[in-house]
């Protein structure tokens, strides 16, 4: 007979009634059952439940049978993120489970925030705490679904769930597994984010190659718009052109200066702006 362990699902039997509750047992050992997480029950009911430690450190059970078990993996939102101690997911009972620091990334500003996703299974560890286990490459290669070429170039959505210094994996929301290098985003997305990019390589093995980065289009329709705002905040004239300084331009618009070009040119070729003298005006300012 198996032990009674916490993160395990388990039929066990109602040995004996209790003012708050139910007392079950496998024969062997009991847990108590409060009547509030469970419906009525009589003596040798059989019922099945969900095993986890409270706050005192007992070994209680509940009847409702969470997202994720020490058995089965599932995706589980983040409810709250805890410095220097990890963050707490939500799996479907009173008490929600905490991801270790240990298993999230070294940087807390890579942390999943709340609303995060994460694909996790149960655990428990030295101490017999429950925790949240973050799924294993192999884990996610097992649900995952294999891309075709018709896929290039195609826009797909999904969530980051691991991180190395090369850049981000992620899975989508149709099953794709992708690879962003870190050329093909502005910033680091964090574990457990939802992005979305585009598919630009299909590999033999049905993984993907993913950019963040926006089509060149629009790309210049992005940083046209964010020049257009920074002028219409100085009142339609800026101290930058396409002769400025290109490290300058980085510092302010986070943009290369070809792609700066490009978007100035475009602002001038639809006649809003004019240069004079290395500055950029509006051109309904002249």
């Amino acid at each position: 007979m198996n032990p009674l362990l916490p993160g395990s699902v388990v039929a066990l039997t109602v040995k004996k009634l209790a003012p708050f509750g139910y007392w079950l047992t496998n024969g062997k050992e009991d847990v108590f059952l409060h009547k509030k997480e469970a419906e009525e029950l009589q003596l040798n009911d059989e019922v099945t439940v969900f095993l986890y430690r409270d706050n005192r450190g007992r070994l209680i059970a509940t009847a409702t049978i969470p997202t994720i078990t020490n058995e089965r993996y599932g995706w589980v939102e983040v409810v709250e993120v805890v410095p220097k101690l990890g963050v707490f997911v939500d799996i479907g009972i009173s008490k929600d489970v905490l991801v270790s620091l240990d298993d999230l990334p070294p940087l807390e500003e890579l942390w999943p925030m709340c609303g995060d996703q994460l694909y996790c299974s149960l655990k428990t560890d030295k101490r017999g705490r429950l925790l949240a286990d973050l799924a294993a490459e192999k884990v996610m290669e097992a649900i995952a679904v294999k891309a075709t070429e018709a896929e290039f170039n195609k826009n797909i959505r999904g969530r980051i769930y691991r991180l190395i210094k090369d850049g981000s994996f992620m899975i989508s929301d149709v099953g794709y597994l992708g690879f962003i290098h870190h050329s093909q985003r502005r910033k680091e997305p964090r574990l457990g984010e939802l992005v979305e990019g585009r598919i630009i390589g299909v590999k033999e093995d049905g993984t993907v190659n993913v950019s963040l980065l926006p089509r060149k289009h629009e790309s210049i329709d992005e940083d046209a718009g964010k020049i257009y705002q920074y002028m219409e905040s100085r009142g339609g004239a800026m101290p930058y052109s396409d002769k400025s300084d290109p490290d300058d331009i980085k510092a302010r618009f986070h943009m290369s200066k070809a792609a700066f070009k490009r978007a100035l040119g475009r602002l001038m070729k639809e006649n809003k702006v004019y240069q004079e003298d290395g500055w950029t005006y509006f051109m309904k300012n002249k």
